[in-house]
Formats: structure tokens, sequence, C-alpha cells
């Protein structure tokens, strides 16, 4: 089973597993956030063999998209030896849907200094189960295990981890993995019913000090509105070692159209 199945190239198509949350006839758009991380990852490792990783990963959501074909395409923006920056995006019917920018650094041994004032969250062992579809329809919720400790309206902790692979056929890194489920966070904390209230994102800016590790993603994870229709989920990114990062995504909230932009 997998979120996409490679078609070409530079081209997929999204499974039943990717049917999004506000309309399953659309992507839920964490796996194709994944995808495009994926294809980064892809494009480095055809240019280049000395293992610059992904710090920074910025998604700018530019619309919806079908549960369908997409096709991709990257590009180096800002070569370098030790830092560049690549742009990709991703597009059904030649619409363009998502444009990724991803700050790639060549890693170097700094052990000795490691550290974060950051706090940890309950490790997923002792966080309790959590069925996601009690709030939220589609494949892509159903695809997903999920370890959640709500602390009220607009605040969690949880886990969450899928069998599901990203691309079948293609080795797919962890991160790639974890940047596939980075977008659940905004409906984990939920602060409205989204029944009454739409607060979809428009995009998602991660910032990791860390590569992931292990299949599970921890998320702490904060919801806040604004008195004009503007949102923000802010969340500490974690493996099960602790922090790794931060996210964070600019919601529009529409009370009374549930069925998003």
């Amino acid at each position: 089973m997998s979120y996409f199945e490679r078609l070409g190239p530079a081209s997929f198509r999204a499974t039943r597993h990717v049917s999004g949350a506000w309309n399953e006839a659309e992507q839920h758009i964490a796996p194709a956030l994944g995808l495009l991380a994926h294809v980064i990852e892809s494009d480095r490792d055809a240019r280049r063999d000395d293992g610059p990783v992904i710090a920074r990963l910025s998604y700018d959501i530019l619309g919806t998209v079908p549960v369908g074909p997409v096709d991709t395409a990257v590009e180096v923006l800002r070569p370098g030896r030790t830092i560049e920056l690549v742009e990709a995006a991703l597009s059904h019917g030649g619409r363009t849907v998502v444009r990724a920018r991803a700050w790639l650094m060549q890693p170097r041994p700094t052990a000795e200094l490691a550290g974060s004032t950051l706090s940890r969250i309950a490790p997923p062992e002792d966080t309790e189960a959590w069925d996601p579809t009690t709030v939220w329809p589609g494949g892509f919720i159903e695809s997903v295990e999920v370890r959640r400790t709500s602390a009220g309206p607009g605040r969690a902790s949880f886990w969450v981890r899928t069998p599901i692979t990203l691309v079948d056929d293609d080795k797919v890194s962890t991160l790639a993995a974890a940047a596939g489920l980075f977008d659940i966070a905004n409906g984990m904390a939920v602060r409205a019913d989204p029944q009454e209230v739409a607060f979809p994102n428009l995009d998602l800016t991660v910032h990791l000090f860390a590569e992931p590790r292990g299949d599970w993603v921890g998320f702490d994870t904060s919801v806040s509105f604004g008195a004009d229709g503007i949102g923000l989920t802010s969340t500490v990114l974690h493996d099960t070692s602790g922090p790794i990062g931060t996210m964070s995504q600019i919601l529009t909230v529409r009370p009374g159209t549930p069925e998003g932009p």
C-alpha cells in the first residue's frame, strides 16, 4: 500500500489513501508535501554524493488538487558546496498546486554542542490511542495511527505513524516519510468544530535541527485564532529521542464554511 504510485520519472498518481478531510474528492495535502521532500532528495542524490541534509522546508499551498495524477519539477535556485536552496513544484493538469523551497546544508560533527531547551512530550508508549476518524473523514486520516493527549481546544500533544509507504517501490528517507505526516498537525488539536468552522492552512514551514528517526512523529501543538479570520498552528516536532524542530501553519478561519477554501 502507498500514498502515491509512480507513473514516470516525475509523475505520480495519488491513491485512495490520500483522500482529504475537508473534501474526500480532493487530496489531503500532507502526503503531497512528503512527496515533494522526496523528489527534492532524489534530485539531490542524482546531482551529488556528499549528502547535504534538509534543514528547512517551506511550502506554499496554492489550491486544492483532486485525488489523481500529479507532476513534479525541481530547480536549484542557489547552488553551493555547503549550502544550497532548492525549489520543487507539484502540479495537476498544468496548474501548480504546491511550491516548496528547501535549504540543504552540509552536516558537520557538533555532538559535543548538541542540546535544546524545548520541552519533551510523553513518549508514544505512555500516550493513549485516539481515533482521529471521530473528527475527520477521508482516506488519509483513516491511514494513520494516532496517540494523543488533549489539554483542551487548540492544545494537544500527539504521536502519528502510518503503515502506508509514501511512494510504491521507491526508497524513501525517514525525513520524507515524516514530511508526509507534518500537515496533520492542524487537525489533531482543533480549536473549533470543523463541521461549523473551516480552518485550512495556506502554508507550512518546518525548521529542523535534527533529522527525524524512527516511524513515530511527535507533535506538541497549539492553535490560535485571531479576531479577523486568521489563525496559526504552532508545533514543536519530536522523534522518540526528543525535540527535533519547529513548524508553523497559517490558517484561513471561515465560520460556516466547513467545505474549506
